[in-house]
């Protein structure tokens, strides 16, 4: 029975309630981060951490947290760990922290954690919230990578700085700006709310 209900847990997040795709949640940087694979999986990484991590402090303090100042102890929380990254990929990745430039300080307004916080974790115990944590995060990983890998084939010729392309491939200029970014998750969007749920339709598992 735990098993099953982790798992349902996991695939709700990564796919059923996908928070990118299903919600529409986290799209500014869907759309800022995502012309390089490798930025978008550090960006996609930093946020799966700060959820997950988030999650759990959250549900972890839930009893003893104040209701009336619940939401500024949730921003408390996701700020330190946003912190935390930021000074890990300064730190180490400092190439990485300049092209990610504000985004990565920004994990803390993304609604998809908050969203987490106060619709989930506030409400069970540790391990089911950093399971969801984590689910939701991968969801929106899955969605930036998928993106990220077709403008930056389709845009520079290479995958994760690899040429795949053939040497005659002349390179969409369009995939490496805003507009390719529109083009692409709006693409995706419509593909997997083809194969997702419908709206209005309970996900398995839900309350």
């Amino acid at each position: 029975m735990a098993k099953s209900k982790s798992m349902a847990i996991f695939v709700s997040g990564l796919w059923k309630e996908n928070p990118v795709f299903r919600q529409i949640l986290g799209i500014c940087s869907a759309l800022a981060v995502t012309n390089l694979m490798m930025n978008t999986l550090i960006m996609g990484l930093s946020l799966i951490f700060v959820t997950a991590m988030s999650n759990l402090t959250v549900s972890a303090l839930r009893s003893i947290t104040p209701v009336r100042i619940r939401m500024m102890v949730q921003t408390l929380i996701i700020a330190s760990y946003v912190i935390i990254v930021d000074i890990l990929l300064k730190a180490h990745l400092p190439d990485i922290s300049e092209a990610l430039g504000p985004y990565v300080g920004l994990i803390i307004t993304n609604c998809i954690i908050m969203g987490r916080c106060e619709a989930f974790a506030r409400h069970n115990t540790p391990w089911p919230s950093l399971l969801d944590g984590v689910a939701s995060g991968c969801g929106y990983a899955f969605v930036l990578l998928t993106v990220a890998f077709f403008r930056e084939l389709l845009g520079f010729g290479t995958v994760f700085g690899v040429r795949l392309m053939p040497g005659g491939w002349t390179n969409w200029t369009i995939m490496v700006m805003a507009p390719g970014a529109f083009f692409m998750l709006g693409g995706f969007i419509w593909v997997a709310r083809s194969f997702g749920p419908r709206d209005g339709e309970k996900p398995e598992g839900a309350r």
